[in-house]
């Protein structure tokens, strides 16, 4: 690996698209790498873009070529790290973020040790419970799903991760995160 690999990882609504988002913005030294999966595409998501959306045959016949660097069932829905993205950013001489559950991190970091992880800590666990319902994109079944795992996440970022980011306010945890990235 040329570039320096950088996970961002924290429970779902934490604010980590967000983030990313200004980041990527500021720095043109990174590649953003696009993941797979076989949830349904929502509404002006581009695929390619937001995501490699799969069909759960196509998605099976790339983990048994072993084309993922890594791959996870999240909510019942599969996602996963192209190798070919972490391709495209050697080409492009660049750094490669990823936005990765927990395991998928800590599964990255052991397939390549210098791999830099960051947690993005919400401010509470009821100020994620709220962003996850302002969202509207998700049922209160599913928020609730996501809110069950939301401690065993924090806890794990906050014992196995390189950094950790209280995203209380966007823009102060988006410097936060820009600093990391541009050691």
């Amino acid at each position: 690996m040329k570039g320096r690999v950088f996970v961002i990882s924290g429970p779902s609504g934490s604010g980590k698209d967000t983030l990313i988002q200004k980041v990527l913005e500021r720095l043109d030294n990174l590649y953003y790498s696009i993941s797979a999966t076989t949830r349904k595409q929502r509404p002006g998501e581009v695929d390619g873009c937001d995501y490699y959306f799969l069909t759960d045959e196509e998605f099976e016949r790339r983990v048994k070529c072993g084309e993922f660097l890594e791959w996870k069932d999240v909510f019942g829905e599969r996602y996963g790290t192209l190798k070919s993205e972490i391709e495209k950013a050697e080409n492009a001489g660049k750094d490669i973020l990823l936005e990765l559950d927990v395991k998928g991190a800590l599964d990255v970091k052991r397939k390549i040790k210098e791999a830099v992880l960051i947690f993005i800590l919400p401010p509470s666990l009821e100020a994620l419970r709220d962003r996850l319902r302002k969202r509207g994109d998700v049922s209160e079944e599913e928020i609730e799903k996501r809110m069950e795992v939301a401690p065993f996440e924090i806890e794990v970022g906050k014992s196995e991760f390189d950094y950790g980011i209280v995203n209380e306010d966007a823009e102060v945890a988006a410097m936060e995160l820009e600093k990391i990235l541009g050691r």
